[in-house]
């Protein structure tokens, strides 16, 4: 009897089921590579696209000055005001100037009544006069005792009663010419002439007025010494210690705004003034020129030049804030701008320094950018 077998057809179906999942597999890994390729393509073009519409610029690198800011005041210098007053009681006879008059120096300011002076010269003179008629018959009397004397005619003390007469009739003199002296010392108190150069800020007494200078000198005229002026700027104790002698000083006025005045540093408060909590240093600034457009207490606003240095600037708009930290956004090539963490420095007034986290290559995105993930 003849038996049949099915082992070739069955070989041949595995083989076929085996030859397409292959088949099946390469192209499932063919698509995958396909659409991860695709993925990337595109991510790379957007991330292009997105790089292109926006302004990106290159930090520079220059030289900048280190500036400390303040808040003065122009003031008088120590000295500069000089208050003219008079020696002598009188009336005002004549007032020669007023206020903003210019004086110079040894200029007549007033002129006190001279009458009582004079008067009083004529006394004196009187006095002396009167005093040397006294010494020359004292001088006579003794002579003529002194040879009685030596003659054995007159006692020896009515000798020491004339040579006693004739020593207080010298000191009478002597007296009536110190006399004649203040006298005449007085009548060059009788014009008032102005100690200093400079300009009349304020007069006190008029004429025609009576000025009594028995207890205290009364006050004519206030002068201000020429090219007197300077700035206080109060310095707050974080910036003082960049502060040095000599440094040069730029400041601006309320009056005039747009007028910049040039100083030098001349000294530094050695002890703090607190105002309302905050420690402050007073700095004196010199004045340079143009003193004559300033006056005393016009309000100063001060830029002190401590020091120069390289820097990396870029643009303030660049900088953007997220709480306390600063950042900006780096370029990168074929990819989404980077946020990057920096560390800023001395602010002007459209740039700002880079102290930390950029370098001279790198390129920064002017606007609001993407975040890379």
């Amino acid at each position: 009897m003849a038996t049949m077998t099915m082992t070739a057809p069955s070989k041949q179906a595995t083989e076929l089921r085996k030859r397409r999942g292959v088949w099946l597999l390469l192209l499932l890994l063919v698509s995958a590579l396909a659409v991860v390729s695709w993925w990337a393509f595109h991510r790379k073009t957007a991330a292009e696209a997105n790089s292109n519409q926006y302004n990106w610029v290159a930090p520079e690198i220059r030289k900048i000055t280190t500036e400390v800011n303040a808040t003065g005041t122009v003031k008088l210098k120590t000295g500069a005001e000089v208050r003219v007053g008079a020696q002598l009681s009188g009336i005002v006879r004549r007032l020669n100037v007023t206020v903003g008059s210019h004086v110079n120096q040894g200029e007549v300011i007033a002129e006190i009544d001279s009458r009582p002076v004079m008067a009083r010269i004529d006394q004196a003179r009187t006095q002396l006069e009167q005093s040397e008629v006294s010494q020359a018959k004292a001088e006579t009397d003794f002579a003529r005792t002194q040879k009685l004397v030596e003659a054995g005619l007159v006692p020896a003390q009515q000798f020491d009663d004339a040579k006693t007469a004739l020593e207080a009739s010298k000191a009478s003199v002597a007296a009536a010419q110190s006399g004649l002296a203040a006298a005449q010392v007085d009548l060059a108190y009788v014009d008032i002439r102005a100690p200093i150069a400079g300009t009349v800020a304020s007069i006190s007494t008029q004429q025609g007025e009576t000025v009594a200078a028995s207890f205290a000198t009364p006050t004519f005229v206030t002068i201000i010494r020429e090219a007197a002026l300077e700035v206080i700027a109060m310095v707050d104790e974080s910036d003082i210690g960049n502060v040095r002698q000599g440094e040069r000083g730029i400041f601006t006025t309320e009056t005039f705004p747009d007028h910049e005045f040039q100083g030098i540093v001349t000294r530094i408060a050695p002890v703090a003034t607190i105002i309302s909590g905050v420690v402050n240093y007073e700095v004196a600034i010199s004045i340079e020129r143009d003193l004559a457009l300033l006056k005393p207490d016009m309000t100063a606003n001060v830029n002190i030049h401590t020091s120069q240095h390289q820097a990396v600037l870029i643009p303030t708009k660049c900088i953007h804030r997220d709480g306390p930290l600063s950042f900006v956004y780096v370029q990168r090539p074929g990819a989404v701008p980077l946020k990057r963490v920096v560390s800023v420095g001395t602010r002007m007034a459209n740039e700002t320094e880079i102290v930390r986290g950029l370098g001279p290559n790198d390129r920064v995105q002017f606007e609001t950018g993407v975040a890379a993930p």
